[in-house]
């Protein structure tokens, strides 16, 4: 019997991931399309090489090439599988290397930006593939694109775009970068640092490129993995925004035209609640006000949005009616094109208020639902034992916002000849006004 002839080839595919239907599209038939062709679609055939050994009734088998397994989604405390590409052009139209061109400035914004429509868009995790803005979709890919390089760098490239910075400094737009160079397929990768989650800089939000597709999520600094071993650094060709900038003296309505157009004043303030006060928050975040909420941002207007702004105004050297905690059109022009100064991590803000809604002591409403933890839970919960409404207490109370509170809460609404909406057992300004009287 002949030796078998091992050919390797591409069946026709009809995948519908959005990596197979990109290639199918702008390489129908370019051997650089099927070589980054889906994994799963690869197929090896024996061939018999004389036609004697098929006369002989002897039928060749066909064999299926080894195959890893498709590795699954990775839970977020795994090292990711991230192997990356090499250094290499952008992949212009027809698989023809794009004209390199000069790296150019960008804002903090613009780069968040640039990596939240890759998350939007959930780009498939591939180190051979390339979406059609000319970037390879891996994780340096990812970061390149983002900071809009000329070139699709690696984990072994990147640092020389940047400088390297302190913790303590890191701001949405720098890179927590780790770089394995005696063996750069394991464990390498990069992210984005997309600001600090809360006061006590343990978490942040990341963005990056991963299996199986981009997307952005809260992480431990400095990653799941290897953490002791990441390194931040901030884009050389960063303009805006920069610590230790001069301050932006940009007027009322100067916002750069892809900027988020201010809705107006009355969309923000007590009693508010709609989607620009969440979007306000999240900007804050991002500019270092995650210490000032306990939980959020979120559509409903509290006294963390007012203390945060107030902050954010402060950082600006604003004072007095300047810096009043709600976003005029100049705040919000800063906070959108990620101009301006951030609020810095030794800041202390603006102390706690004395009072809320005219209320002496009374924190806002924000502080009392599902998933918060604060001391004033546990005030309220004492109140509430005194005045005789803690039977529903089996411990505590405590400072975890429970049902044992807000039925506690209920209970004595109720006593006050409350019903209905009145009666919720989320403690308003007149509930802790009358709880504390």
């Amino acid at each position: 019997m002949a030796t078998p002839v091992f050919e390797e080839f591409d069946p026709v595919s009809d995948c519908e991931c959005p990596g197979c239907v990109h290639w199918r599209r702008v390489l129908p038939h370019s051997a650089a399309g099927r070589r980054g062709a889906h994994p799963a679609h690869r197929t090896v055939i024996v061939a018999a090489a004389a036609s004697a050994a098929l006369g002989a009734g002897h039928a060749v088998p066909a064999l299926a090439a080894p195959q890893a397994p498709g590795r699954p989604s990775l839970p977020a405390a795994d090292e990711p599988d991230t192997p990356q590409g090499d250094k290499a052009p952008l992949h212009g139209p027809g698989g023809v290397p794009a004209k390199p061109a000069k790296a150019p400035g960008t804002t903090r914004a613009e780069i968040i930006k640039r990596a939240k429509q890759w998350v939007a868009a959930k780009v498939p995790y591939s180190m051979y593939q390339y979406w059609p803005d000319g970037y390879r979709q891996d994780c340096s890919g990812f970061v390149s694109m983002a900071w809009s390089l000329p070139g699709n760098e690696w984990t072994g490239s990147l640092d020389q775009y940047g400088v390297r910075i302190p913790k303590e400094d890191l701001q949405p737009g720098d890179i927590l970068l780790f770089h394995n160079p005696d063996d750069p397929e394991k464990g390498s990768h990069v992210v984005i640092f997309g600001g600090w989650t809360d006061y006590t800089h343990t978490y942040y939000i990341a963005y990056e490129e991963t299996r199986p597709y981009a997307r952005r999520q809260a992480t431990p600094y400095a990653y799941w993995s290897n953490s002791d071993r990441y390194v931040a650094y901030r884009y050389k060709g960063l303009v805006g925004g920069t610590a230790g900038s001069k301050p932006d003296t940009a007027k009322p309505g100067t916002a750069e035209p892809d900027a988020a157009p201010y809705p107006g004043r009355a969309y923000f303030g007590p009693g508010a609640n709609n989607k620009y006060v969440t979007q306000l928050g999240r900007m804050l975040v991002e500019r270092g006000a995650g210490r000032y909420y306990s939980s959020g941002p979120g559509p409903r207007w509290s006294d963390a949005d007012r203390r945060a702004t107030q902050a954010f105004q402060q950082a600006q050297g604003w004072r007095g009616q300047d810096a009043d905690g709600l976003p005029g059109p100049q705040t919000w022009a800063l906070l959108a094109t990620g101009k301006g100064r951030d609020i810095t991590a030794g800041a202390s803000g603006p102390p706690a208020p004395p009072s809320s809604h005219g209320v002496p002591g009374y924190p806002g409403r924000a502080l009392f639902r599902p998933g918060a933890h604060n001391s004033h839970i546990t005030l309220l919960g004492k109140q509430l034992v005194k005045k005789g409404f803690g039977k529903h207490y089996t411990t505590g109370p405590g400072p975890r916002w429970g049902e044992a509170d807000r039925r506690n809460v209920e209970a004595f609404q109720r006593a006050q000849g409350w019903r209905g909406g009145a009666a919720d057992g989320y403690p308003g300004p007149e509930t802790w006004r009358r709880l504390f009287s």
